[in-house]
């Protein structure tokens, strides 16, 4: 059963807002998220939150300008994603920048070496003559391994912002989610951490006299790399998010961005003038995720940090054709999960529990989340894998508003230790390692801990809106200001619904519906992407607003996200009642 519903908005503040020149509809969305003045959406640098409230990161900046000032090695630990590559590129473009002549970096490989900085990863640090190690995007559990770099006489500065267990490293530690930091946003990625760092690093460069003549380095040409990394890690964006996404936005649409970011666009082939915040997290964040997923992330670092934009291209290129690969592969992953739900009873079911003989461990996630996205359900892919030297399940999972999943992987390990050989995660996304023949357990306790964990409620899709649109709404001028805005995590896009009659329907490619719709007398064209099942006359759908560009000819379209009494058939397409009734009974 899909709902849709209309978020609560203080229609003061939207009186505010239309007084300003804001459109309506857009008034009303930014009112239903908080936004309470005009100020709110001021997104200069000046209005971004002090690095001084960020605990520990003045002292961690004092010790890695002692580091440089001596001409230290360092050496960047990083991690495999989007987040982590472009952490890792702001902390090598930004140090040396700052004067650190001697820098490199090491990522631990997603199959040999597991998440994070371990003592393996120290003892290759420390082959590469390391003085001191700076984690970013990682660190925070990393106890044995900082420990581990004090014996060897390596210093180390961790800087993260996942959520930390009960003990940290014994060192100093930037991270905005570590127990007594009460810097307000905690939201912050990590390579929105170590942007903050380095502000703190050229201060104390600053006062150590390093620029005499009163010219410091201007970290601002690293935002670009910030906004990619901040809104493909899809944090929440809060204010302080949203200065440094838009901001970053505002940098490459002006043509001051990375010759790695330039390359990508390119080979992507999206203009750089007219990019998003979606470009930065379905265009370019996938092309370096899929590095790290399939082949080397080194590969994106490589890119990023290139300063000709020759070396850029070639890199960028290579990303390119692995995402190309990772598409084909998720594709036909996709497939056979479909076709094992049909040996599931999914309305039955309050958890989907998969796996693939020969699944890649790397996309497993993306697998995961177009699962749950069709059967709305908690969903775990597991792939075969190896760690050292044993034949294991490696899973990765994605839940649905209510259902903790980190929460229902601890309590499967409770119900039966030792099946999970480790985990960790946060509420919609975690990744797991069991045993190989565990499957069939795991999968019967997964579904007793979902079930402790929920109610039957918490399985019917509620699609929430900001309300109808009129049918003069509808207008080039309404799309272009909400695309002035920046929108993501937590700060969605505006979504609309209305209920239409369907004029034609067809499919487009054997996979989008493509439509032609009325409301009040008025002819709209809308396309409902990876959906083919045919439509009743009259429904009521969710939408957001796009524009058409056709041989130079502008006309709003509609992107279709959902529509009332959606249910999933076991093929993963959608089937839809015209008798409103509720088929899960």
């Amino acid at each position: 059963m899909t709902k849709i519903t209309i978020r609560r908005f203080d229609r003061n503040v939207v009186q505010a807002l239309t007084n300003r020149g804001f459109p309506e509809p857009l008034a009303r969305a930014l009112a239903a998220r908080h936004v309470t003045s005009p100020s709110d959406l001021d997104y200069e640098f000046k209005e971004m939150l002090s690095p001084w409230d960020l605990k520990n990161c003045r002292e961690a900046g004092e010790a890695i300008a002692d580091a440089i000032w001596k001409q230290k090695k360092i050496v960047i630990i990083g991690d495999y994603d989007c987040d982590g590559a472009t952490a890792v590129s702001v902390g090598i473009l930004g140090l040396q920048a700052l004067g650190a002549f001697n820098v490199s970096y090491l990522i631990p490989d997603r199959d040999k070496d597991g998440y994070g900085l371990s003592p393996q990863l120290v003892d290759r640090a420390a082959a590469a003559g390391a003085e001191l190690i700076i984690t970013v995007d990682n660190g925070i559990s990393s106890v044995a391994a900082v420990e581990h770099a004090k014996t060897l006489g390596i210093e180390a500065v961790v800087t993260d912002h996942h959520l930390p267990g009960d003990e940290i490293p014994d060192t100093l530690v930037v991270n905005p989610n570590q127990r007594g930091d009460t810097f307000p946003s905690k939201s912050l990625a990590g390579v929105g951490v170590i942007f903050y760092v380095l502000i703190a690093v050229r201060s104390a460069l600053r006062a150590k006299g390093a620029y005499p003549n009163g010219k410091q380095p201007n970290l601002q040409h690293l935002i670009d790399l910030v906004a990619l990394g901040t809104v493909a890690d899809v944090v929440p964006l809060d204010r302080n998010n949203r200065i440094l996404v838009s901001k970053g936005l505002d940098s490459i649409r002006a043509g001051k961005m990375q010759p790695g970011v330039s390359a990508l666009l390119s080979v992507a082939g999206k203009n750089a003038h007219r990019i998003s915040a979606n470009d930065l997290g379905y265009i370019l964040g996938p092309r370096i995720n899929a590095a790290g997923r399939l082949d080397s992330i080194n590969k994106g670092v490589e890119c990023l940090t290139s300063y000709d934009y020759n070396t850029a291209l070639f890199y960028a290129k290579e990303l390119d054709q692995i995402n190309a690969e990772r598409r084909n592969r998720e594709v036909s992953m996709q497939s056979d999960a479909i076709l094992s739900l049909q040996t599931i009873s999914v309305d039955d079911s309050n958890s989907i529990v998969l796996k693939g003989d020969d699944w890649h461990a790397g996309i497993i996630g993306l697998v995961a989340s177009r699962i749950k996205e069709q059967t709305y359900r908690p969903v775990i892919a597991f792939a075969p894998s190896e760690e050292n030297g044993e034949h294991v399940l490696k899973g990765s999972g994605r839940s649905i508003p209510g259902i903790h999943l980190r929460d229902a992987l601890d309590r499967v390990s409770k119900l039966s230790p030792g099946l999970i050989l480790k985990f960790g995660g946060h509420a919609m996304a975690a990744g797991l390692t069991i045993r190989k023949d565990a499957f069939d357990e795991f999968k019967e306790l997964f579904a007793r801990a979902v079930k402790e964990l929920s109610d039957p409620e918490m399985f019917e899709r509620n699609i929430v809106t900001d309300g109808e649109l009129r049918a003069s709404d509808f207008n080039i001028e309404l799309v272009e200001a909400i695309r002035k805005h920046v929108w993501g995590q937590a700060f969605p896009e505006p979504l609309f619904a209305n209920q239409f009659k369907v004029l034609s329907q067809r499919v487009l490619k054997d996979q989008h519906l493509k439509l032609s719709l009325e409301v009040d007398g008025r002819e709209i064209q809308a396309i409902w992407f990876r959906h083919k099942r045919e439509l009743p006359p009259t429904v009521r759908l969710a939408y957001k607003l796009d524009i058409n560009d056709f041989r130079g000819r502008q006309s709003v379209q509609l992107i279709i996200e959902g529509m009332e009494d959606e249910f999933e058939d076991l093929d993963g397409l959608a089937v839809f009642p015209v008798v409103q009734t509720n088929l899960h009974n």
